[in-house]
């Protein structure tokens, strides 16, 4: 999708079309999560600092974003790929693989089938998309990003909308492009390459293997040798499991006291739990992150026994890793997450108490209230009910899927209020 979170915004605001718009945390500690190709202009782009956005652009309108209505044009988007293949493999909210060559016969060949999607999402959502048509799944990306359109000093380009490398061609498309352009090549790895006279894949390409795995090591040599080479064996995968669930929250202000930091335990732990038992999932590893005013991070995990889902498990799980910290430095983000899911049930042996013990009836009552408080949320909303401790001036503080991923807006209301 182009420019996709303030395509949408637009949809709802067509007075700032051909204006540079921000989507993102409008906070000072917030960040840019997209920019409109006017705003790119101006060198603003996703993930840069919000006050470095304001700075480089001060006429941009910043728009806090909408993480709930993005996942519900996300969802039309992909029924509308749904009409043209059952293999789709999602990457966010914005963009998927499709593996569309059971449908050749069906639709046309690729390029026509990415044209009638380009067609479709145009005059039943007025968003625009761009599309890469390859023979895998790496070139198709690299595909769409030529296809996009291009923000330059003087105006924006429109781009092509559909771009297609066609077997046998890999090669004289990738070769000229930067190295940078590949997959897994961050800051570190192209200070690396540049350092060896590595300007274009096609350079990287002509390097031998053993001097390339000298540098990077075996399996990142390996794998940017694959992509330079055009080759790329992984499928399109139809069904990613999740390996986690969390939530975490950047602060208006650094948090010092641990009373208000227990205070985001308890909700952060609420709203993991809640997302766990929507996926009929538990959670064996609860780990803890906390970033501190410095910029300093640090993550702390622990392995229970057995699975949990709710939250009051979930923080006497984290809560002694977060006193076990000095957090005099000031709090600048917390995070919980859940991973290494397996079952709810206990394995017992031959000689366990019953589950009527007093342990086992508190366990059962954890259980029995969270039953209740989900049912309570699907029949009357999140903001029904929630731990006490996230009560605020504006009422119940609750933590929404994406809706902090940003970073806070300048609307402070309590430690965690974005």
């Amino acid at each position: 999708m182009d420019a996709f979170f303030v395509s949408v915004e637009l949809r709802r605001r067509p007075e700032l079309r051909g204006q540079p718009v921000v989507v993102g945390g409008t906070g000072n500690r917030g960040v840019v999560a997209a920019a409109s190709y006017e705003a790119r202009r101006y060198g603003v782009h996703s993930a840069l600092p919000s006050a470095v956005a304001r700075r480089r652009c001060p006429h941009a309108v910043f728009l806090s974003g909408d993480h709930a209505l993005y996942a519900e044009v996300s969802g039309q988007v992909q029924e509308i790929f749904g009409r043209y293949t059952p293999l789709i493999e999602p990457l966010s909210l914005d963009e998927a693989f499709l593996d569309v060559s059971g449908a050749i016969r069906l639709f046309g060949e690729g390029v026509q089938i990415a044209q009638r999607i380009r067609d479709d999402v145009s005059n039943e959502l007025e968003l625009t998309c761009s599309v890469g048509v390859a023979p895998n799944k790496f070139l198709a990306k690299m595909a769409s990003v030529e296809a996009k359109p291009r923000a330059r000093p003087e105006g924006v380009e429109p781009g092509p909308g559909v771009v297609e490398i066609r077997p046998g061609e890999e090669l004289a498309f990738l070769h000229p492009l930067p190295v940078r352009r590949l997959w897994g090549v961050g800051p570190k790895t192209h200070e690396k390459l540049d350092r060896l006279g590595i300007r274009t894949i096609g350079d990287l390409a002509e390097l031998p293997e053993r001097t390339l795995i000298g540098t990077l090591g075996q399996a990142s040599g390996h794998h940017l040798l694959a992509l330079a080479q055009g080759l790329d064996a992984r499928p399109v995968e139809v069904d990613r499991e999740a390996k986690s669930i969390g939530h975490e929250e950047t602060y208006p202000h650094d948090l010092y006291e641990l009373d208000d930091l227990d205070r985001e335990l308890v909700r952060l732990s609420d709203a993991v739990a809640g997302r766990l038992r929507a996926h009929t999932l538990a959670a064996r590893t609860i780990t803890l992150k906390v970033r501190f005013a410095g910029f300093r991070t640090v993550t702390r995990s622990v392995t229970l026994p057995a699975g949990v889902d709710t939250g009051p498990e979930l923080v006497a799980a984290t809560k002694p890793l977060l006193h076990a910290l000095d957090v005099s430095p000031g709090v600048r983000l917390l995070g919980v997450s859940a991973s290494n899911f397996g079952s709810r049930n206990e394995q017992l042996d031959l000689f366990s108490a019953p589950a009527d013990d007093s342990e086992g009836a508190h366990r059962s009552d954890v259980q029995r209230s969270a039953a209740a408080i989900d049912e309570i949320r699907e029949r009357f909303g999140s903001t029904a009910i929630g731990p006490a401790s996230s009560i605020g001036t504006r009422g119940l503080r609750v933590v929404r899927k994406g809706a902090q991923q940003w970073g806070p807006d300048q609307r402070p209301d309590g430690p965690g209020d974005a």
